[in-house]
């Protein structure tokens, strides 16, 4: 009689592709996995790429610990432009003419967003209100009172001010909407922002470097792909075990 093949178990380390979102690549690693028991352990928007932790059978109870670690991103910022998503998925809101900034003057509203502070999060969000995700109010045109959310930016680093692109690297806790800091920073330079790119390059003790494909795991027979796998006690942070 054959036995069917042990249920994988352990943390995947993927590397999310643009206009996929979450929920999609899980959907894919169900089919390429043959099983049902994966999630994952925190979401990135369908315009963004980099990390995505993804928890494979018994390591989905680890999902909590894994999502409270700290994040980092790298991306760009396009001043002069406003959309209702924060970033370049939405509708143009406003356009604005973008003054000749020095860079010193763009570094200096960037330190004021690094450390501990409270960020509305945008109506463009899954997060529930009376069990409604934000983003269904959002698509009839209506805006909700929304509970801001303590959040800690360690690092906002830029990397190339070209007008009206901003290159940065971000350093964050959970829960930070990057695209709602780039929008942010565009009304503290009364210019107007969104959020044009945007790739997670850690998380944890993660990085991007560390991540494989779809396409790739794609092709791999189970016994590569059981290699690919981090056990959970190996991911989880120290202080979680």
């Amino acid at each position: 009689m054959l036995v069917p093949p042990k249920e994988l178990e352990g943390v995947l380390l993927i590397d999310k592709p643009t206009d996929h979102t979450s929920h999609d690549v899980i959907a894919r690693l169900r089919g390429i996995l043959k099983m049902k028991r994966i999630g994952h352990a925190g979401t990135l928007d369908p315009m963004a790429t980099g990390i995505l932790i993804v928890l494979v059978g018994k390591a989905t109870r680890a999902s909590q610990y894994l999502m409270s670690v700290d994040k980092e991103y790298t991306g760009t910022i396009s001043l002069g432009k406003v959309t209702n998503t924060q970033d370049a998925e939405g509708e143009m809101l406003e356009t604005r003419p973008v003054p000749p900034f020095t860079q010193e003057q763009i570094l200096a509203a960037m330190k004021t967003f690094v450390g501990d502070q409270y960020q509305t999060p945008p109506m463009f969000s899954a997060i529930k209100i009376d069990g409604v995700p934000l983003y269904k109010a959002a698509r009839k045109g209506e805006e909700i009172e929304r509970e801001p959310r303590f959040i800690r930016v360690s690092k906002f680093e830029l990397h190339r001010w070209e007008t009206p692109e901003i290159d940065f690297t971000l350093r964050c806790s959970k829960g930070t909407y990057v695209r709602t800091i780039a929008h942010d920073l565009g009304q503290k330079l009364e210019c107007g922002a969104h959020l044009s790119r945007l790739r997670r390059t850690g998380t944890g003790k993660f990085t991007d470097a560390q991540c494989v494909t779809l396409e790739h795991l794609q092709k791999l027979p189970r016994p590569e792909i059981e290699k690919l796998l981090i056990p959970v006690h190996e991911a989880v942070p120290s202080v979680a075990l």
